[in-house]
């Protein structure tokens, strides 16, 4: 595996490498730009040509960049050449004559940043309009229609300037202030509408409650009953329907066998998209099997007639009937 020293030794011995996030840089000055780009075609193999580009350092200047490739083998090799150009009269030398893909990659670096790429045989307008003025790249270039109108991506009203329509009041969280008392916005903002206290809400939660229905009766006032139910006939201080029930002002209970009104028992509705109302076998249940008729009992035999036996003879009668 080569690594970053390697690949600045086999460029030049003005060159400094290192690697980052997988990607080997290889730093050259800008008169040894076409020596290093020739030494990494010839020396090293590289010569796919990607792309080339340049990045905006200010007050340091322009680094241009040169993104190179070998597809030679079972693994690919990339490479990152990479120089620097002062802010004032950025030139390069051109690389068409190395790599003849930098043609299109310049003409667009140059109309970016303005960087001049002497030599180049067609260096005109690639993307701009003809007459734009200024190079769009550059961090000093102000963007005409930020200027003239808000930023685009600010959709809802009373952002950015919208005034399409009054603010959206949104919903704060727990510890933060009012944007309408604290903050640029105060003032300017609709009040909130305020919600009921805790202790409010608190209280009218407890109220639906069965045991605030049966301290409500105790107090002499009516619990409210919702018309789809039926009133129950018993409160829950009450008890179950089991216990005694003591009549009011009697020091005794009523007998456990003393007849009690049975309170009616709504009838449930039954629904057609519910399975468990119209129970169905999972298996067609065999028909009790009939009992097999019996055969008819054949008749019996007429008893053979019995042979003369002359002890069944009344006496004095012998066997010839004399």
């Amino acid at each position: 595996m080569t690594t970053a020293e390697q690949y600045a030794a086999s460029v030049g011995q003005w060159a400094t490498g290192a690697e980052a996030y997988g990607l080997i840089t290889v730093d050259v000055p800008a008169e040894h730009w076409i020596e290093a780009l020739t030494a990494a075609r010839d020396g090293l193999g590289l010569g796919f040509f990607d792309w080339l580009s340049a990045v905006d350092e200010l007050a340091d200047g322009f680094s241009v960049v040169a993104h190179l490739a070998s597809a030679e083998g079972h693994a690919v090799r990339h490479l990152a050449l990479r120089t620097r150009v002062p802010r004032d009269r950025p030139a390069l030398p051109t690389a068409v004559s190395v790599y003849a893909g930098a043609a299109w990659h310049e003409r667009e670096t140059h109309e970016m940043f303005g960087i001049d790429f002497p030599g180049h045989p067609h260096l005109v307008t690639l993307l701009l309009p003809d007459g734009f003025e200024g190079h769009p790249l550059r961090k000093e270039f102000v963007l005409a229609a930020r200027v003239a109108k808000a930023w685009p991506g600010a959709k809802e009203p009373g952002e950015s300037d919208h005034g399409d329509g009054p603010a959206r009041r949104k919903m704060q969280p727990v510890g933060v202030p009012d944007p309408n008392e604290w903050g640029p916005l105060k003032g300017t903002l609709p009040p909130v509408a305020e919600r009921p206290a805790r202790g409010a809400r608190a209280a009218g939660a407890a109220a639906r409650t069965p045991r605030a229905a049966a301290a409500a009766g105790a107090a002499g006032e009516a619990p409210a009953v919702r018309a789809d139910r039926p009133r129950r006939t018993r409160s829950v201080s009450d008890g179950s329907v089991s216990q005694p029930v003591e009549e009011p002002g009697a020091g005794a209970p009523k007998a456990a066998d003393e007849p009690r009104a049975e309170r009616p028992v709504p009838a449930r509705t039954q629904s057609s998209d519910a399975p468990w109302h119209n129970p169905v076998p999972a298996h067609d249940a065999k028909p009790a099997e009939e009992p097999a008729e019996e055969p008819a009992a054949e008749p019996a035999e007429a008893p053979a007639e019995k042979k003369d036996d002359p002890s069944a003879r009344p006496a004095g009668q012998d066997g010839d009937g004399a």
